[in-house]
């Protein structure tokens, strides 16, 4: 494995802030830029991992998650004090518990359908600060931990409210302790697209849905009522996600034909990730049943290989799940499935 690069990455792009930040309502367009100003100054914390500093476990501790989530109170100040531990009652902050309960469903996702024990593998204490700075539009994983924004209550509502956004930012940390794939370009395109597979599988999981019965949505329940939108992204169908007077379109691509070549975003992290959601989309739903059973367990198969580079690119990434199919599955419906979802969005395979 390659050494672990933390990186600064949020749910919501963004080209979605800066565009709301030109908003003429002037409580929407102060709510974004405070965010991007803070993204900003976040975007500088750079917590660098001891080598070898996993935590030290107790006899029994070994498979089991251990939580904590920290109130900011609108601060900014990291982690905050504490305000509920692993195994604590729930207390009477609903944010705090959602926190809390969608930490343990990322947990349950990996220990249970993977057998990889928190996201490093070794039981990774995972931490969380809920009540992030003021009208806080956006959550992120800054190498260390989960950030949870409030929301302006204009656009964004409580950003603990869909698990699927839990579970996509600490799939950042699992990115960051396997495959490290950089955050530019396409491999920052796959590193945003296998936190929303994961994420994805983790609000599938705790709802017990199969491929067929999920929404395929990320962030579904984040937008005020008033937002003309269903979620953030649509990995069933990118670029439908929201149509919006004050959000403006959904700009996801879902073909390579229609990829995105711009500087802004980190080379188009969170727009281009639409072309290899929606391939994951296709496979899972192509083989049908538990989404983590067979297409999840080929992505995490290849993110934990030790095949990936930390530039790795679509196509690469691609014929690694090939072979992971192959590796796994034999020359089965699994292999047809994933080879017949990557031609379907433009992705060469050898």
């Amino acid at each position: 494995m390659h050494p672990h690069t933390p990186a600064f990455c949020s749910i919501v792009p963004p080209h979605l802030l800066e565009h709301l930040a030109r908003s003429s309502d002037p409580a929407i367009a102060a709510a974004a830029r405070r965010t991007l100003v803070a993204d900003a100054a976040a975007r500088t914390f750079r917590v660098l991992p001891l080598p070898g500093a996993a935590p030290t476990l107790a006899p029994g501790d070994a498979g089991k998650p251990h939580r904590t989530v920290h109130d900011c109170a609108r601060g900014t100040d990291l982690p905050g004090p504490k305000v509920r531990g692993e195994g604590e009652e729930a207390v009477a902050d609903a944010t705090v518990n959602r926190a809390y309960a969608g930490l343990g469903a990322t947990f349950d996702l990996f220990m249970n359908a993977f057998g990889h024990d928190s996201i490093d593998g070794s039981g990774l204490p995972l931490i969380a600060s809920v009540h992030y700075d003021e009208n806080y539009g956006n959550a992120f994983w800054n190498g260390e931990q989960m950030v949870f924004g409030d929301g302006d209550d204009e656009i964004f509502l409580d950003f603990t409210l869909p698990v699927d956004v839990i579970g996509h930012e600490l799939t950042h940390g699992f990115t960051q302790y396997t495959a490290n794939l950089e955050y530019f370009s396409q491999s920052g395109a796959l590193n945003e697209s296998v936190s929303d597979v994961f994420g994805s599988l983790v609000k599938q999981y705790a709802r017990g849905q199969s491929a067929q019965d999920a929404d395929w949505l990320i962030g579904e329940g984040l937008f005020h009522p008033n937002v003309q939108g269903a979620a953030l992204r649509s990995m069933k169908a990118p670029g439908t996600a929201y149509d919006d007077d004050v959000l403006g379109k959904d700009p996801q691509p879902g073909h390579m034909d229609d990829y995105v070549r711009t500087g802004r975003d980190n080379g188009g992290v969170h727009i281009n990730s639409g072309i290899p959601n929606h391939a994951f989309y296709l496979a899972a739903t192509e083989l049908g049943g538990n989404a983590w059973d067979r297409a999840g367990r080929i992505w995490y198969d290849v993110m934990t290989g030790g095949t990936l580079t930390p530039e790795t690119r679509f196509s690469e990434f691609a014929a690694a799940t090939v072979a992971a199919a192959r590796a796994r599955f034999g020359d089965g419906e699994e292999i047809q499935a994933v080879l017949k979802a990557w031609a379907a969005v433009g992705v060469p395979t050898d």
